[in-house]
């Protein structure tokens, strides 16, 4: 799926992701997935909410709706930002590293259980087309 430009930077287009992606629901409504993680995972590498949101090709408001989205699902902050910084105003806590740490924990221990049935799934598939086969139901 190719990416829009975000303050005339055109973002590439990404590669079809692979595996197995893991959402953690918990009961009541809140969740947390693969784009929250990876949001938080570049505005570590980016220490800004605007940098990371640039970088992933989403806007700004997305981005922060995000942050404040997983901030308000956990007691403990998840981001510090820093006004007046420029350029770098955002830092994770370290209950955002956990965080980050916990689900990629998730993620690679239900990879790990489920590898021989993904691969089996993975040979079973029909070579690549254009056209979908005829009577496929999703």
């Amino acid at each position: 799926m190719a990416r829009g430009k975000v303050d005339d930077v055109e973002e590439p287009a990404r590669k079809p992701r692979d595996g197995l992606f893991i959402r953690v629901y918990f009961g009541d409504g809140r969740h947390i997935g693969p784009g929250m993680i990876e949001l938080l995972e570049t505005i570590r590498t980016e220490r800004s909410i605007l940098s990371a949101a640039r970088r992933m090709g989403m806007s700004y408001r997305r981005a922060w709706l995000l942050v404040d989205e997983i901030a308000s699902n956990f007691r403990e902050p998840v981001v510090v930002t820093h006004p007046g910084r420029r350029g770098h105003g955002t830092d994770l806590t370290p209950f955002g590293e956990r965080l980050i740490a916990l689900y990629r924990g998730i993620e690679a221990s239900s990879a790990t259980a489920t590898q021989a049935a993904v691969d089996e799934l993975r040979a079973a598939l029909a070579p690549p087309s254009a056209e979908p086969p005829h009577g496929s139901q999703g």
